[in-house]
């Protein structure tokens, strides 16, 4: 077995952890094993004399965790899933990469609502035959603990403030951008498919419009919503 200290500092990719070799001794027959059974001579250091691994430091802590505990317990809206099993595969750890395996085959079903009123944006300088979708919002509708898992860091809850638990459900979300497709490949990733649409024309009167507001994109004024479902 490698001459390595007791207490060890790493570099992972940028992001600095200290933690025990006995933790990274914790799971036989992976690449971190290998690593820390070696020669202390076969790992490059930086700088300031940590061993350096050259993966994605962020997801290591997760690493960190499992193999202090034989568990994971992965953030509400954690959407790292995939990219995580990638880290388990590499390191060969067999054990998280099963528990990755089964969260996914066992997320819960539910419904989500995707709405939004638009218009289209007509082009200028003789441009009168360009139109361009116009979406002020993305509303999200359904679950928290689901809108959460879905959209993670995209989701816009400050017009619903986290008064009870992840299972009460809300109208008040949205997204923090305006691209649909966005929302929808989200939505796809997360096992969810398309299971009704409906729209309605929602043009107000021509003479009481708001400063600002162009005659012919009120006049295209629509709402729309997409009900996603996942079994």
């Amino acid at each position: 077995m490698g001459d390595f200290p007791a207490m060890l500092e790493l570099n992972v990719g940028g992001v600095h952890y200290t933690t025990k070799l006995k933790t990274l001794l914790s799971e036989p027959n992976t690449l971190i094993y290998e690593m820390f059974t070696g020669k202390p001579s076969d790992i490059i250091k930086d700088a300031k004399g940590r061993y350096f691994i050259d993966r994605d430091g962020v997801l290591f802590r997760y690493i960190l965790d499992y193999l202090r505990d034989s568990a994971i317990s992965l953030p509400e809206g954690f959407r790292e899933k995939e990219r995580l099993k990638q880290e388990a595969e590499h390191f060969r750890l067999a054990g998280l990469t099963k528990t990755l395996n089964q969260l996914t085959e066992n997320r819960p079903p539910g419904c989500i609502t995707v709405g939004y009123r638009g218009s289209f944006q007509f082009g200028k300088d003789g441009l009168a035959d360009v139109k361009f979708r116009k979406l002020s919002r993305l509303l999200i509708c359904g679950r928290v603990a689901l809108c959460r898992e879905v959209f993670g860091d995209t989701l816009n809850e400050s017009r619903d403030p986290d008064h009870g638990g992840p299972d009460r459900y809300t109208s008040r979300f949205f997204l923090k951008h305006t691209f649909i497709e966005q929302a929808f490949d989200d939505l796809q990733k997360s096992g969810f498919r398309l299971a009704g649409s409906c729209g309605s024309g929602t043009s107000g009167s021509s003479t009481d419009l708001k400063p600002g507001v162009d005659s012919e994109e009120n006049r295209w004024n629509h709402y729309n919503e997409f009900v996603f479902i996942r079994d």
